[in-house]
């Protein structure tokens, strides 16, 4: 992609969160870009292709979550969270970007992992999760490892994985899921019209920009074919959290539906603090 598009499609998300309501920091973060970029004498792809995402960082106004959706855009020519504003957003066909991944493989990644773009299967891929999924196993893990590690850096060896304690709580991650479950009931969100599973183009879909201190959120009722097929479309919720740098986490909030937590709310994976938290709270009332 050229330094103009990539500039347009750096300033169509900053104009997109600016319409559905989200801190004008957010806003002025991808404007700021967008003009850096515009402004370029040298070619990004040459900058990330010499330096790696390093060299974009040293460029002005381009932290490590906004040089990380440079390479995304001029790697694969497509951005998940630009996507994911727009209402476009289609993981199982990004997935398949990957060698040896066909569409099966790629919607059982998805359904599974609850993942959505190919920085957070890295972390899949890293953190043991992605073995679990059927059809993968330790050594096609490995592979698609390898092939995510090429695809996402233009130099050699190991990226840094985002630790697990740069998350936010789970008490934050519930109380943005509350939020945004109220407010979509009251009819009080913007929202936009997803191009999977929506044929009619109805703009259906509720989306909530908010901050919790330094995080700042996007949740959306879970739009995946296995959601569709359970009619959990208004109970699963994605939250997708940036910090001040922009860099992306996504967790996927239900209802539990057996166990010591049934009927509770929990952030998958993360059962085990969900079950203290809750706990916490019925010993406090």
């Amino acid at each position: 992609m050229s330094n103009q598009r990539i500039a347009n499609a750096l300033r169509e998300a900053g104009d997109l969160l600016h319409e559905q309501g989200a801190n004008p920091f957010r806003v002025a973060a991808y404007h700021r870009a967008a003009d850096t970029v515009a402004h370029l004498e040298r070619d990004l792809w040459d900058i990330l292709d010499h330096e790696g995402i390093e060299g974009l960082m040293d460029l002005p106004h381009i932290g490590y979550g906004i040089a990380g959706a440079l390479r995304e855009l001029l790697v694969t020519g497509r951005w998940g969270q630009l996507d994911r504003l727009r209402g476009t957003a289609d993981p199982v066909r990004l997935f398949q970007r990957l060698p040896g991944i066909g569409p099966g493989l790629a919607r059982q990644i998805h359904e599974t992992l609850d993942v959505e773009t190919l920085e957070a299967l890295e972390i899949a891929a890293h953190d043991g999760r992605l073995e679990s999924v059927p059809g993968v196993g330790p050594r096609r893990a490995a592979l698609i490892r390898a092939d995510l590690a090429a695809l996402l850096s233009r130099r050699p060896g190991p990226r840094r994985i985002e630790p697990a304690a740069h998350l936010p709580g789970v008490e934050t991650l519930l109380d943005v899921d509350r939020e945004y479950r109220e407010r979509a009931a009251a009819g009080t969100l913007p929202a936009i019209a997803p191009r999977r599973f929506n044929p009619e183009r109805i703009a259906w879909l509720p989306i909530l920009h908010t901050e919790r201190g330094r995080w700042h959120f996007t949740a959306l009722f879970s739009n995946t074919a296995r959601a569709h097929e359970l009619r959990k479309t208004r109970d699963w919720v994605v939250l997708y959290c940036y910090d001040n740098h922009h860099r992306e986490q996504q967790h996927t909030v239900v209802t539990e539906t057996r166990g010591p937590l049934a009927g509770q709310r929990v952030v998958r994976g993360r059962e085990a603090e969900c079950r203290a938290l809750h706990a916490r709270e019925a010993a406090a009332a």
